[in-house]
């Protein structure tokens, strides 16, 4: 009897514990769908300012035949379906691509040229939410419990894009995973030197960095928390995405736009490795709002009190 009973117990725990793992592959399959759609309407709202653009550029730059070829094709792009985007939005970019830049007035190419910049960004970062979805829903058991529900398959938005001014153009989008790691006495801490404004002065920020090719979000921001404090963190020990930022910044007197995905994460102060650098740093919110320097992301002194006293609610905030 009591082989019976331990029997039933051992496979009580076994059913549990392959439900838990199952809601955790959900929730992670369910916040990278919100990833990919906020990526898709990004992407939608560059696409809709190129076109916006390319209309002005040939109502007010351009004459006869290839005004109204261009005009077509911006309204075209912003009309068909889903399917046919890709053809339409190809043929924008065609051509926008034979315009000579130099006829148009100063300030008109200089806002063409950032509507086509962020259309490549906003494209990349769509597609890499596409790869990551695809990824986790092409696995055996993600299908077989079919943990993505009714949601659509993700497809990728491929078009070509335009060829960019290399005096002006952007560097490749940056993504980057951040921890938000806390200690058993509400403390966070902070990296100096991340994030630096315009004008140069160091700035505090979380730890974390840019996401290299191919890697997941969360991947990324463990290896970073190990670089930055030594803790060899698991994944799963990490909670989020909670927060999204998009950055606007200038490095190397270069403009730099990305999105910077905010993990939360706990631990001791003794644990993380701080000491003999003055580069990392414990803070309380309330130091953080008196900080001489500035802070990012800016809402941090008002965010933080709110996942340490009521945890994460399981929806990702936008903050700036």
């Amino acid at each position: 009897m009591s082989t019976l009973v331990a029997v039933l117990a051992l496979l009580a725990l076994l059913v549990v514990a392959c439900g838990l793992y199952l809601v955790a592959t959900a929730n992670r399959l369910d916040r990278l769908h919100v990833r990919m759609d906020a990526g898709w309407a990004a992407l939608d709202a560059a696409l809709a300012r190129r076109a916006v653009v390319a209309r002005t550029v040939a109502a007010s730059a351009l004459t006869g035949a290839e005004a109204e070829r261009l005009r077509e094709a911006a309204q075209d792009a912003e009309a068909v379906p889903r399917p046919e985007r890709e053809l339409a939005e190809n043929e924008l970019t065609r051509l926008l691509g034979a315009i000579d830049r130099t006829r148009l007035p100063r300030p008109l190419a200089d806002e063409l040229a950032d509507a086509e910049h962020r259309v490549v960004i906003a494209r990349r970062v769509y597609n890499d939410a596409v790869r990551d979805t695809l990824a986790l829903r092409r696995r055996r058991d993600v299908r077989y419990f079919k943990l993505a529900g009714t949601a659509r398959l993700p497809e990728y938005f491929e078009i070509a894009e335009p060829e960019l001014d290399p005096a002006s153009a952007l560097p490749r989008p940056r993504t980057a995973a951040r921890v938000v790691l806390v200690d058993d006495q509400g403390r966070v801490l902070l990296c100096r030197g991340h994030d630096p404004d315009p004008d140069g002065a160091p700035s505090w920020g979380t730890v974390g960095g840019t996401v290299e090719d191919g890697e997941d979000l969360r991947a990324a921001a463990v290896r970073e928390l190990k670089e930055a404090t030594g803790l060899d963190t698991p994944g799963d020990r990490l909670v989020g995405p909670v927060w999204r930022r998009r950055v606007e910044t200038t490095v190397g007197g270069r403009p730099v736009s990305g999105t910077e995905w905010y993990f939360l994460a706990e631990t001791t102060a003794t644990a993380a490795r701080t000491s003999g650098t003055t580069e990392l740093r414990w803070w309380r919110p309330d130091e953080l709002a008196r900080c001489g320097e500035p802070v990012h992301p800016a809402q941090l002194p008002q965010l933080l009190p709110e996942v340490l006293d009521g945890g994460w609610d399981g929806r990702l905030r936008s903050i700036r």
